[in-house]
């Protein structure tokens, strides 16, 4: 392949789906992960490894990138993108939602950095994309148990860059606010999830998931000496 393998956790949706088709545009083979597979197989992308996967399962992730690489060559890029934003009331909300919420948004992160990251070391090139939010700057009422796995998100990020900047190896974090996506489809918490429709209405609605995704390539494709660390964006009427 001309250009260098990229892998997408979270695809079938939202920021990763515009995301996949971004690079896959601008010309990259592509490994898709996420447990929708159907929903990834109908984007009907050129070059496009897709895998049913839950980034909860380290050995399902670790396998499928061998195989993509086993195809498309050395993967150059990740963009960490699976999550889940179970919102609610800290003190109504079923402890299993807690559960859910940390092992993807943490635990499904590392094991996607442990598929890729010592290959890039090896190698010295990559880049690293660690979706965040900006609930891992800020705190949100009902967003108690989700702002703490995307701190942690910020914080891994800071220690893996600091890890892999003496090899040449680039990590990003995209925070992004509201955002017009599938993500309240996991609130089941029915007065949250009514303040958030309601916050999202009074500010004019989300932002396109597609203009974020312009933002990761534009951030890849910068000289490889070149590391934008951090992008937040919103949408312009949302205030914090």
């Amino acid at each position: 392949m001309e250009k260098p393998l990229v892998v997408i956790t979270g695809a079938s949706s939202g920021i990763g789906e515009a995301t996949a088709k971004a690079f896959a545009k601008a010309g990259h083979p592509l490994l898709l992960l996420a447990r929708r597979l159907e929903r990834m197989e109908a984007l009907g992308l050129d070059n496009c490894l897709c895998r049913k996967a839950d980034v909860r399962d380290r050995d399902a992730i670790t396998a499928a990138v061998k195989e993509a690489e086993a195809l498309y060559g050395p993967a150059d890029c990740l963009f960490n993108n699976a999550g889940i934003a179970r919102l609610a009331d800290i003190g109504e909300q079923n402890p299993l939602e807690w559960d859910e919420t940390i092992d993807i948004n943490t635990k499904g992160v590392m094991n996607a950095l442990h598929a890729v990251m010592n290959g890039m070391k090896e190698r010295g090139h990559g880049t690293i994309v660690n979706m965040s939010s900006i609930a891992g700057r800020k705190v949100y009422p009902d967003h108690t148990v989700y702002c703490g796995t995307k701190f942690f998100v910020h914080a891994i990020s800071e220690s893996i860059r600091g890890y892999l900047a003496p090899h040449n190896v680039r990590v990003v974090v995209i925070s992004p606010g509201i955002i017009e996506t599938e993500v309240l489809d996991h609130v089941t918490d029915e007065t949250t999830l009514k303040n958030y429709k309601d916050n999202k209405v009074r500010i004019g609605g989300g932002i396109s998931a597609d203009h974020v995704a312009d933002m990761i390539l534009f951030a890849y494709q910068m000289p490889q000496n070149v590391l934008i660390q951090e992008m937040v964006v919103t949408p312009t009427r949302q205030e914090f």
